[in-house]
């Protein structure tokens, strides 16, 4: 018999082995991250949006209340509406990543399930109290009294900043575990405010509340790049597309600086707390004395070292200081949290450039910049946002590697032994390729649904005039 002919017994025999000793194949192993990671990115983005999408409704329908400009009203309608579709999905996906929790990493939840469920607990509240509102809110409109009517938007917003509050809880927990001892390998004293109040959660909540509203922002603003570009191609001015780029796009104009800020605290907590994964971060492979920082092809002599301690000789610990085992993936961090980077620098220029215009405007009567140069870099910034965001998820993931639980559990002791987790991988990716479909074609659908909207009822100075 062939030596190629004895492969399948011989690959057949090692999964026997795996499975009889209650580890995962490879392969199993492999798919079960891969399943993790495309739906947690997948139901991200929708989580964004479906925190920050209400927030811009409720800043427009204020905006149609003050002075009755029905631009703003109309424009808050169907925002909400879009937000209701993608709410809906975004409870699919959700659900989907709940049952993932289960299916693939039952050594986790079997374990610590006690000690962070909880926040899970916590967040289905607050999911069911934003689902109400958000039926209430959709149904109201011309039933209930404008003031009344927004009111009910209130707690949508509130109620879908705290189910985001609470899950990140559980990720943060995972980054700095606490509220629980380990005795004999189980788990005692339980404490789950502990365990929700650890020393991750106000960095990655303030990280990302301020990601959601700066990617939802970018990312409706995009859609009215788009259309103004077509309006300037044909020599027209449509105020209905201004607006509808403006509310959102000062939106994340106005988190793009704030999530700098936010995110120099989180890469001095890493550094801090997890010093293995901000050596793969800023590719620190050798601990050295006056650190340089390196980005791309680029690199400053002392400049990490003096950031981090305000000592440029300040002595950081590299990968080679630690096990080789417990080492993350270094280029897939190091490169996840350049892309991050890059994008955010790039979107916190083109937000100065719409604040210094916006400037100018109010103090010497200067437009606003609707330039066609600025429109296309504008449209591509929900692109990139969001890119951003999955960079930024990677980086926080991948780095935390090979641990599940940091220092207490590792990810291949939480994984399902049982054999074909593949399978549910490709049988994932065409459910989520069909719903992505559908969920595109129904917002496609509520775009070309476009009223005329009717001149404000008050004088307002114009938003701006084409270059």
């Amino acid at each position: 018999m062939s030596s190629v002919a004895l492969v399948p017994d011989v690959l057949g025999a090692l999964d026997a082995v795996r499975e009889a000793s209650g580890a995962a194949s490879p392969a199993d192993f492999m798919a079960a991250r891969q399943q993790m990671a495309f739906t947690l990115g997948f139901h991200i983005i929708l989580a964004s949006i479906g925190i920050g999408l209400p927030a811009i409704t409720l800043l427009a329908e204020w905006r149609s209340l003050r002075t009755g400009d029905a631009v703003y009203a109309e424009l808050a309608r169907r925002w909400m509406k879009a937000a209701g579709v993608l709410f809906a999905v975004g409870a699919v996906s959700g659900t989907v990543l709940s049952f993932e929790m289960g299916t693939l990493w039952p050594g986790f939840m079997d374990t610590y399930g006690q000690v962070f469920g909880t926040a899970f607990a916590l967040e289905g509240i607050a999911f069911f109290i934003e689902a109400i509102f958000m039926g209430i809110y959709l149904y109201g409109w011309d039933r209930l009294s404008p003031r009344a009517h927004f009111a009910t938007g209130i707690p949508v917003v509130i109620a879908g900043l705290l189910s985001a509050s609470f899950v990140v809880t559980v990720n943060s927990w995972m980054n700095q575990p606490r509220g629980f001892r380990l005795v004999d390998g189980r788990v005692t004293d339980v404490n789950p405010l502990a365990a929700m109040v650890n020393p991750a959660t106000p960095v990655q909540a303030v990280h990302l509340i301020l990601a959601s509203l700066m990617v939802c922002g970018f990312i409706v603003a995009s859609v009215y790049a788009v259309a103004l570009l077509r309006d300037h191609r044909a020599g027209r001015v449509d105020r209905y597309h201004r607006i509808g780029f403006a509310v959102p796009f000062s939106l994340g104009a106005v988190c793009a600086p704030l999530q700098v800020l936010a995110g120099d605290w989180a890469v001095r907590f890493v550094h801090e707390n997890q010093p293995i994964k901000f050596a793969a971060m800023e590719g620190v492979e050798h601990t050295q004395a006056g650190a340089p920082f390196r980005f791309a092809v680029f690199e400053i002599p002392n400049a990490l070292s003096f950031m981090l301690t305000l000592d440029p000789h300040a002595t950081l610990r590299g990968l080679d200081s630690f096990p080789a085992g417990a080492r993350p993936p270094g280029e897939v961090v190091r490169t996840s949290f350049e892309i991050m980077i890059a994008l955010g620098v790039a979107l916190l220029a083109l937000a100065a450039w719409w604040a210094l215009s916006w400037w100018l405007r109010r103090r010497r009567g200067a437009d606003l910049p609707w330039h066609p140069w600025f429109l296309r870099l504008a449209a591509c910034a929900g692109v990139a946002a969001a890119i951003a965001m999955e960079a930024g998820w990677t980086t926080t993931e991948v780095g935390r590697q090979p641990w599940i639980v940091y220092g207490v559990m590792r990810t291949e002791e939480a994984v399902n032994p049982n054999p074909g987790l593949r399978f549910g991988l490709y049988i994932v990716l065409v459910v989520y390729a069909v719903l992505a479909i559908a969920t595109i074609s129904v917002l496609r659908r509520l775009r070309r649904r476009h009223r005329p909207v009717p001149a404000p009822v008050v004088d307002e100075p114009p938003v701006g005039s084409p270059v």
